[in-house]
């Protein structure tokens, strides 16, 4: 074990002195190796980063989530001229789902409205995102409160002027005062504060919550109408735990069918859109990105790789005469043979030690500038980083590792005087 030891440290020596005597070579050997490591490593760690930032803005919503609208999250075989003509869904379908479709945990009735402005006494907060809502909405998001509460069935039905307000907006309007109780100003009406959600931090999946006013639906179909093209309602339904989901769906489907009135050859004009289904989708994207990058750092780093092969190549000529001298002094051929395997691993792990770092440093960086947006270097990717570094250096370095311990230690000595 000390003698291989010895020879680890022995080649250590060696790489340190050909990074220094030969500065300019070994940095264009480096630099495919640390390029390559850098692709690789840079693709994963922002595919990582985007799917850590998708699951965090979905975390509140289970899988098994299911959307309703006249809008595909995916390809249909609908035309899309047909497509146009489906009706968007009614609050009259959410109450009949509510009250005839089995096994719903909670559902809500939802508009998406433009952003409106909201005034408390002298200061006004503009572009405030506007989230008209059934109450059932609370328990699908498993929203967090920091103070209050949120409104109930009664003042949901009723359309009573109430609101929650996301932080950003509380803190723009009452700064360090106690919102709850006080009223404020919104569609040229008063409402009245009874809750501030916890906060969120921003998110790529529309606006956060933070710049969010949370109001009962049936005070904008009081104000609007229920008719309002800039209106685009949807459905969100939170099936119980544990259902047959795809027998729910048919169920769900049968009832809004007839419902709707619609006859049994004619199509669904409708579209239950599954959240599994989106969050699959994105990890195909996301999959697709990291098979992407890979073969293009894969690339940079065989590159890399022939750079250190060239560099052993030379190393093995210059030091042929010392090969010889060890040899003829007893030295074995997978002696040899190692020494010179560790010093292609080293220069290759340098590279990617080089890689990483850079890697490092700028998602440093990218996080400070992109907000909330966190980006990440995980365990995984750093040794995944460094394993393939060093079979690159592996790879690069048996050939002349190989042909080094196989010299004749007499035509070696002869050959380097």
């Amino acid at each position: 074990m000390l003698i291989y030891l010895r020879v680890l440290k022995e080649s250590l020596a060696f790489a340190i002195n050909a990074l220094r005597n030969n500065k300019l070579r070994t940095l264009l050997s480096l630099l495919g190796v640390t390029i390559g490591i850098f692709s690789i490593i840079g693709v994963l760690a922002a595919v990582d980063s985007l799917k850590q930032e998708i699951k965090g803005s979905l975390s509140s919503l289970d899988n098994s989530t299911i959307i309703l609208m006249r809008f595909s999250f995916g390809p249909t075989e609908i035309p899309q001229w047909k497509r146009e003509q489906f009706p968007d869904v009614t609050y009259e379908e959410f109450q009949f789902i509510s009250r005839n479709v089995p096994d719903v945990e909670a559902a809500s009735f939802s508009l998406n409205m433009p952003q409106e402005s909201i005034k408390y006494g002298d200061k006004l907060v503009t572009g405030v995102s506007i989230a008209p809502v059934t109450d059932g909405y609370y328990n699908i998001e498993a929203l967090q409160l920091e103070e209050g509460r949120f409104f109930n069935e009664a003042e949901s039905n009723s359309g009573s002027n109430v609101v929650v307000l996301g932080d950003e907006i509380a803190e723009g309007l009452f700064g360090g005062l106690d919102p709850i109780g006080k009223e404020v100003r919104l569609y040229g009406q008063r409402f009245s504060v009874i809750g501030v959600l916890e906060k969120e931090g921003s998110s790529i999946f529309g606006p956060s919550k933070d710049g969010m006013v949370i109001l009962p639906v049936n005070v904008v179909r009081r104000i609007y109408g229920s008719n309002n093209k800039s209106a685009f309602p949807q459905i969100v339904i939170k099936p119980e735990s544990g259902v047959d989901i795809p027998e729910f769906n048919a169920v769900l489907t049968q009832r809004l069918r007839q419902f709707r009135g619609l006859k049994t050859d004619e199509v669904n004009n409708f579209f239950i859109n599954q959240l599994s289904g989106f969050t699959d989708f994105i990890d195909n994207i996301t999959g697709t990105m990291s098979t992407i990058g890979g073969f293009i750092g894969l690339f940079s780093l065989l590159v890399g790789g022939f750079g250190i092969a060239n560099i052993m190549f030379v190393s093995v000529k210059e030091r042929t005469n010392l090969i010889g001298i060890q040899k003829a002094l007893g030295a074995k051929n997978k002696f040899i043979l190692l020494q010179f395997l560790f010093e292609s691993i080293i220069l290759a792990a340098i590279g990617g030690f080089i890689g990483l770092g850079l890697v490092w440093i700028i998602t440093i960086v990218l996080s400070q500038f992109t907000g909330s947006f966190e980006f990440v270097l995980s365990a995984t990717n750093i040794f995944y980083g460094l394993f393939s570094s060093v079979i690159i250096g592996l790879i690069a370095g048996i050939v002349p590792a190989f042909m080094a311990s196989r010299l004749d230690p007499v035509e070696a000595i002869r050959t380097g005087m």
